[in-house]
């Protein structure tokens, strides 16, 4: 027995299939910007059909209605007659938007877990990786090193090389509580520019990260406008801009409430925001001001900073705009917390917020 025998694969041609599946790539993508509407994502997919010719004669849109019901991603009540997204939907989103942003990264050979700290604080992943010089060998996968010799020498004369060998992969438990703020003031669709569909994506992105990959990581998603409020990760997908101020203050006081709430040693703040702080409340009442940068609010602002610093929580805030006067609060406001600042374009900003995440999950604060 030589062991395995590998043959090209060559797919069948389904053309139905093939034709729905472009199709459903092009309607997750319009579902994430019309913010769950099917009704609206539908009639777009349906206009560019007519302009470009997706459909053909033998697989119209209909057909590919009626398999997204059938398939399970889009459900249609009885009674009024409403096309809505499944919960089926609202998962796959979240994996496309981690494929899309978070999938074309590499991984460093060693892991993604580095620590100054020793001890025996290694979990087992189901990552596998070749074998390097130093490695522990407690970490050896066995079964796959073997199955990796027979079929390089076969088991006539069975040799097991330091190149059959395979390991798996060990994360440092390091549970880290993160608060993600997004910003959905209005100015995050002025100008011509979609801001909200791309931080929408990180979010779900990242959320589908820590709860597929850190499940003992804790994420809590905070959006705010003139309030700031708790939003659920099934509620990313249905994200809308409102005719908000941007109540950054807000924003930060919940986010510190939640993670006073967390057991967890490593804590953090993600702030998406495109903006300065125009808005706080003083009472029951809101005190505004559009208009550059009011001293009133950017106290308080500042106030926040130094209190998270000082309860050990950095903010790393993602600036998704160039105006100089902005970047000056930014640098400011971050130098007080201790944070960091990216000024970000919309094509970068899941790569930054990746990058940190992983980089600050293995600090011991």
């Amino acid at each position: 027995m030589q062991g395995y025998r590998f043959t090209k694969f060559v797919p069948s041609e389904k053309k139905d299939s093939a034709n729905f599946d472009k199709l459903f790539n092009i309607f997750q993508q319009l579902i994430t910007i019309t913010s769950g509407d099917v009704n609206e994502a539908l009639s777009w997919l349906s206009n560019l059909d007519q302009q470009y010719g997706l459909t053909d004669d033998e697989y119209g849109m209909g057909d590919f209605i009626e398999d997204l019901k059938a398939k399970g991603y889009i459900q249609e009540n009885e009674g009024s007659g409403q096309i809505s997204i499944t919960p089926k939907m609202e998962i796959g989103l979240r994996q496309r938007a981690l494929e899309e942003i978070f999938g074309k990264l590499k991984k460093n050979k060693s892991g993604n877990h580095h620590t100054n700290y020793a001890g025996q604080g290694d979990e087992m992943s189901t990552d596998l990786r070749n074998f390097e010089f130093g490695d522990n060998l407690e970490n050896i996968a066995f079964t796959e090193s073997f199955r990796n010799a027979q079929i390089n020498h076969g088991t006539d004369d069975f040799m097991l090389l330091e190149s059959d060998l395979e390991l798996r992969d060990s994360e440092f438990k390091a549970q880290t509580s993160t608060v993600l703020m997004i910003d959905i003031s209005h100015s995050m669709i002025l100008y011509g520019e979609d801001r909200i569909t791309p931080a929408k994506k990180v979010a779900m992105a990242l959320a589908e990260l820590i709860t597929t990959r850190y499940p003992k990581d804790t994420l809590d998603i905070i959006v705010f406008g003139n309030d700031a409020w708790q939003i659920q990760i099934k509620d990313l997908p249905y994200l809308q801009v409102g005719p908000y101020h941007t109540n950054t203050i807000a924003g930060l006081e919940l986010a510190m409430d939640i993670l006073r709430r967390r057991k967890n040693q490593n804590k953090q703040i993600f702030m998406i925001t495109d903006g300065k702080p125009t808005c706080m409340k003083v009472g029951i009442k809101y005190y505004k001001n559009s208009f550059g940068l009011d001293r009133k609010i950017l106290k308080k602002t500042l106030n926040l900073a130094v209190q998270c610093r000082k309860l050990k929580i950095p903010i790393t805030t993602f600036m998704i705009a160039s105006d100089s006067y902005l970047q000056e609060f930014v640098r400011e406001f971050t130098a007080i917390n201790q944070g960091k600042a990216y000024y970000s374009n919309l094509k970068e900003l899941g790569n930054f917020i990746f990058e940190d995440y992983q980089r600050n999950r293995r600090k011991n604060l």
